[in-house]
């Protein structure tokens, strides 16, 4: 429960470029965003302290609102009447975030299930040791000197388990004597979450030149993993160390009313909440300059990766060069010259701060879009898997599945309740139905799943929120940060060119639209209204509920309207060059994604 004495709530995310607040007051018996404001982080010189970016964002909500909620440089706390605040809370991703190196016994088990608590504690894994990585133990002492992680998480053996490779792969660690990013002035820190019988041994080693901490085996059997402890203590050395070493945090710890989160923590704890609250299953992506971070739950089971190398600006040549020139192509609707393409795509990776000028730019900027969105996501399906090396029981169906015990991906698209999409191509696209056209190209959600964009992305500030009122957070992300594009339905299975593949009505407007195998249609309806609609596949296809089984239910309005989606999965384009551009154009027309396909 909240507080009856915390009316008033400000949030801050500090980020690599721009530190961004938002002031949240309680109106009559419901809390809403009141404004936002952002200012440059100053993490860097002249300025080398993070609190002058946050005082200027706040001076910016103080302006907008009309609240004073700084006096002399500091904070007013608590609220009274129109001057103050009751609480502040802050992320950030400042300086690089969290960057943390991995190390483990086998690669797809301990070492995998060591990534996902980093992961999940918020942090950039730069790399992942283990013993069947292929490296020389030279190899690997040298890479760990040269990366200078934050902080190590080392893992190996469950619990009465393997002893011996465990303490060889801690003397590894001790040989290395890493050096930390943010200085040499003090030990970096290590993080042991494994076989509990070989903690001794790894003190004996590590105690001297790390600074040495002892959590729970986040893989204490073969069959279960527990990430808790590992995550907790990764982001409390977060907070002590790496923090305490940036410019200015030391004094900003001391400002806020709860801890200081990773950004991409806070982000993941939001997505948490919102799937726990209302009980679905629910993947969010966050599309940045550098990075993409993609959060899944399904069936209560909460995944994060982190593409380091995937992003819109600082890393868009990567994005380039691991899906090809080609797959980029397919998605512009004109001709364009390939040569002049790839060096645009270089000048934005040298420029990173400018935004397309012409419609044909932001077209190929949502090309770029859709394929980083497409690599990222099919990184995380490879790491939200099954535990590895878990037996499990088999019946003669399985024989002809080629899939290894362990390694099905918990995505399952088909259960996918709720698709959000977050960073400045899909917030900020100038049309909503183009981000909701990037988010199924990219993602390719199967059966009936809802699609939304965060407004002005404040989900890192709502994270650290839900973690100490988890009901204020979920009432302002549904009322005010979520907007709601609209529900894609998608019929999956051998489709049948020029045969209607599924027949959608709507109960409230009277609509019925039947839409054939390769195409995409659209259903304006009311944004925020409850409609009572009813999906009919043709048979031998899917919706939900079984092949040629109807599928109907009650959805909710977006701005954007009722998608219908036959095109397939996977979606596959026509190879003639001609045929393409005219594929492209008339599914681009279908939802009025652009000014010039209307």
């Amino acid at each position: 429960m909240v507080s009856d004495d915390v009316n008033v709530i400000l949030a801050t995310d500090c980020g690599s470029t721009t530190t961004k607040a938002i002031l949240i007051e309680k109106v009559g018996d419901e809390y809403r965003l009141v404004v936002r404001g952002e200012a440059p982080t100053t993490v860097e010189a002249p300025y080398e302290d993070v609190t002058i970016g946050v005082l200027n964002a706040c001076a910016e909500v103080q302006e907008l609102s009309g609240r004073q909620i700084l006096e002399d440089g500091a904070l007013l706390r608590p609220a009274d009447g129109r001057r103050g605040v009751d609480i502040y809370l802050s992320t950030s991703s400042a300086g690089g975030g969290l960057q943390i190196m991995v190390v483990g016994l086998v690669r797809r088990m301990t070492a995998e299930s060591a990534q996902r608590a980093a992961l999940g504690a918020g942090a950039i894994v730069m790399d992942v040791l283990a013993l069947d990585d292929g490296r020389l133990p030279h190899q690997r002492i040298e890479r760990l000197r040269e990366l200078r992680p934050d902080m190590i998480l080392l893992s190996g053996g469950v619990d009465g388990g393997e002893q011996r490779r465990v303490v060889g792969m801690a003397e590894l660690v001790a040989a290395a004597n890493p050096q930390a990013r943010l200085g040499a002035k003090y030990k970096l820190p290590v993080i042991f979450a494994g076989n509990v019988d070989v903690r001794p041994q790894i003190e004996a080693v590590l105690g001297s030149v790390a600074e040495l901490t002892i959590v729970d085996n986040l893989r204490p059997t073969m069959d279960r993993e527990n990430l808790g402890p590992a995550r907790a203590a990764i982001q409390e050395l977060f907070l002590r160390h790496v923090m305490a070493q940036a410019p200015g945090y030391s004094k900003l710890i001391t400002w806020t009313d709860a801890d200081i989160m990773p950004t991409p923590a806070a982000v993941g704890s939001l997505i948490q909440t919102v799937a726990e609250d209302q009980g679905i299953n629910v993947v969010g992506v966050d599309i940045g300059g550098a990075t993409t971070d993609v959060f899944s739950v399904f069936d209560g089971v909460f995944n994060r990766t982190v593409s380091a190398n995937l992003g819109m600006s600082y890393s868009v040549s990567q994005v380039l060069a691991e899906t090809g020139l080609d797959n980029i192509v397919r998605w512009v609707s004109e001709q364009v010259d390939r040569a002049t393409l790839g060096n645009r795509i270089r000048n934005k990776m040298i420029r990173p701060t400018t935004i397309p000028q012409q419609l044909e730019e932001l077209k190929v900027e949502h090309a770029l879009a859709r394929e980083a969105l497409r690599l990222a996501f099919e990184q995380h399906k490879l790491l939200a898997t099954g535990l590895k090396g878990v037996q499990q029981v088999r019946d003669i169906a399985d024989a002809f599945d080629q899939t290894r015990a362990g390694e099905e991906s918990l995505v399952d698209m088909m259960a996918l309740d709720l698709l959000i999409g977050s960073g400045g191509v899909l917030s900020h696209a100038p049309r909503r139905s183009q981000a909701a056209m990037m988010l199924i190209d990219a993602f390719l959600p199967e059966g009936i799943t809802d699609l939304a964009v965060d407004s002005i992305f404040m989900m890192p500030q709502l994270g650290v929120l839900a973690e100490v009122y988890p009901q204020v957070a979920a009432e302002v992300f549904q009322r005010d940060c979520l907007v709601r594009l609209g529900t894609c339905i998608a019929p999956v299975g051998h489709m049948r060119p020029g045969r209607s593949c599924v027949e959608v009505s709507v109960k409230e407007t009277g609509q019925t639209v039947s839409v054939s195998a390769g195409e995409i249609a659209l259903l304006k309806l009311e944004p925020e209204a409850t409609y009572n609609i009813t999906a009919v596949p043709a048979r031998g296809l899917d919706v939900g509920a079984g092949l040629g089984q109807a599928v109907s239910r009650s959805i909710v309005g977006g701005v954007v309207g009722l998608i219908i989606d036959a095109r397939g999965r996977p979606l596959v384009l026509p190879a003639d060059e001609q045929q393409r551009l005219a594929t492209v154009r008339r599914w681009q027309s279908a939802l009025a994604a652009y000014p010039d396909l209307e």
